[in-house]
């Protein structure tokens, strides 16, 4: 199998990998350590409790904080620690080859869908925010864009020369794009949660 090449876009990842990898960990750490004081004392106040919209109470209880059967900060201790390793590597000039970047992508895209996912029961469902959960989605939200342009620009994801024009336009409004991403987010919590953000004003 060959050997990606590092190319343009790869500095931008690297730093993406590190920075988000670290601030994901971070707040996966805290999820747990509140998970775990949350079962010795049922009656722990949650650091990310602060008030009826930000309020971790109704999230870190519930069914879908334990999707697969264990609590999801879990999947975040492991899958951001990977991620740390894997921009340090490249940091340090490390090269992989093509099978492992279709890796990398499969699980930045488990890791959107799933951070969609748990929007939408969080907002939807729950009626509540977590702190940490919305720092998860911030810092999922670029790695999988920057390593699917990466992805898309080194040839580790074939495409069809009919597709050429819009992978040429999402390379060159990467920042336009992702930022649109975040504003929509801003924007279904504003609207959906604007009874209580209106008492504020």
């Amino acid at each position: 199998m060959s050997v990606v090449k590092p190319s343009q876009g790869q500095t931008r990842l690297t730093w993406i990998l590190i920075v988000g990898g670290f601030l994901g960990l971070t707040a996966a750490f805290v999820l747990t350590l509140e998970k775990l004081a949350l079962l010795k004392d049922p009656a722990h106040q949650l650091s990310c409790s602060l008030n009826p919209v930000l309020s971790c109470g109704p999230i870190i209880g519930s069914e879908q904080a334990s999707a697969f059967g264990f609590p999801n900060p879990f999947i975040g201790l492991v899958s951001y620690g990977v991620i740390i390793t894997v921009g340090m590597a490249l940091l340090a000039g490390a090269s992989f080859k093509r099978w492992f970047w279709l890796g990398l992508q499969a699980g930045t895209i488990f890791g959107v869908v799933f951070i969609h996912w748990l929007a939408f029961e969080s907002i939807y469902v729950l009626n509540a925010l977590c702190l940490y959960c919305l720092l998860v989605w911030a810092v999922t939200l670029p790695m999988f864009w920057y390593t699917t342009l990466y992805n898309l620009k080194t040839g580790v994801i074939k495409t069809p020369k009919s597709l050429a024009s819009p992978v040429g336009f999402a390379q060159r409004h990467h920042v336009d794009i992702l930022v649109g991403w975040y504003l929509l987010f801003v924007i279904v919590i504003l609207v959906h949660f604007w009874d209580y953000w209106q008492t504020l004003i």
